[in-house]
């Protein structure tokens, strides 16, 4: 396995998983530069022989009112959440459709399905992820490659430990669970999609968010 993070997130990762008996390989690489990612799947492929799995899970925020929002920080979103999933969708193609084999996931958001104010540019971004990922799954399935959507609700990660207690409190009354999900939530759904259980399934949307969306 290679965990693509950053510095010492990859590393932790890596070693979270040598812990239990895994094989993981950490490596850092800047997803809106396209040359570096096709590099990256490059050495993958001369060090391993093959590339099954591919997880697009890159995400940032800038939040504004629309009103408010300065140009780049749409941009700087829409790169890092939408194109760069499919600068390393196309990066990775290449070997599975050779080996006529392969499991592409990539994370979308609930905000993506269902919109949230200050949030035009990420809710764009997650929604986009959504379109893409079914057009291609259209693509290249004839070559069993299937892709298919992972899009958390209010998951307990960095990202949302920097929401104010009153904003968790005003979402986490939309959640029917009642509570926030947790990374292992988001995980065993993207492992299900990555597997042979799910061979049969393609350009879905897998919604892991408490009932917050339906």
């Amino acid at each position: 396995m290679v965990c693509v993070a950053r510095g010492a997130n990859a590393e932790a990762t890596a070693a979270a998983i040598a812990e239990r008996g895994g094989v993981a390989e950490a490596q850092g690489v800047d997803v809106t530069d396209a040359t570096a990612v096709d590099a990256l799947i490059k050495s993958v492929i001369e060090k391993h022989g093959k590339l099954d799995i591919l997880i697009s899970n890159a995400g940032i925020t800038r939040d504004q009112l629309m009103l408010r929002m300065k140009r780049a920080d749409w941009d700087d979103v829409l790169a890092t959440n939408l194109t760069a999933s499919f600068t390393l969708a196309q990066a990775a193609l290449k070997p599975m459709i050779r080996q006529r084999a392969g499991r592409i996931v990539a994370i979308s958001s609930v905000v993506g399905q269902m919109g949230n104010a200050g949030q035009a540019n990420y809710a764009a971004s997650k929604a986009g992820l959504i379109g893409f990922c079914k057009s291609l799954a259209r693509e290249v399935a004839s070559r069993n490659v299937t892709v298919n959507v992972v899009a958390p609700g209010l998951i307990e990660t960095d990202m949302t430990r920097a929401i104010s207690d009153d904003a968790k409190t005003d979402w986490s009354a939309q959640i029917p669970l009642g509570r926030m999900g947790t990374p292992a939530d988001i995980a065993a759904a993207v492992c299900f999609l990555a597997s042979d259980e799910a061979s049969y399934i393609t350009g879905q949307v897998l919604a892991v968010n408490g009932g917050m969306y339906m």
